[in-house]
């Protein structure tokens, strides 16, 4: 179910239990974003400080920080050292998700991008932002792809009601 408004897709992931973080997962696209902006008041940016002050739980994959890595290297290499220092502060980094553990899931998301909805999977989040939330249709209904922006957003609403 995809909402123009916040830019959200799934059909409505439970979250993380009363009490412990979200648990979010970082595509490449957000990492890049993060160590890109000129603010520290992007959407990226503020995933990825609410991740690092432990407000939300933030989870990448290897084949995500080595995605980005590369992007980085080849438009923006003056950035590779704010990334590195992002991630390392704010992001758990899990392995890739097997080849075998893609072909079940096949049909919930574009290929480049199903090992980022099966990392995520993987690793219980009940959210994924990407700036490419459309790639992750029709998703996977334990998991709900946002925009940063509408992330934030999302964890706006679920923190001013604790």
């Amino acid at each position: 179910m995809s909402s123009e408004t916040d830019g959200g897709t799934g059909q409505g992931a439970s979250g993380a239990q009363s009490g412990s973080p979200l648990r979010v997962y970082f595509d490449a696209d957000v990492l890049f974003a993060g160590a890109a902006s000129p603010s520290d008041h992007s959407a990226s940016q503020v995933l990825l400080t609410l991740s690092e002050i432990t407000l939300i739980e933030g989870i990448t994959s290897e084949f995500a920080v080595n995605e980005c890595r590369r992007n980085l290297a080849a438009k923006l290499p003056l950035a590779t050292g704010d990334f590195e220092r992002l991630v390392g502060r704010a992001l758990s980094i899990v392995d890739a998700p097997a080849r075998q553990g893609l072909l079940p899931h096949t049909d919930r998301a574009d290929w480049k991008d199903l090992p980022h909805l099966v990392a995520a999977l993987e690793q219980d989040c009940a959210y994924l932002t990407t700036y490419n939330v459309d790639d992750y249709e029709p998703g996977h209904p334990e998991i709900e792809v946002f925009c940063p922006g509408g992330l934030v957003r999302r964890v706006r609403k679920r923190l001013s009601s604790l």
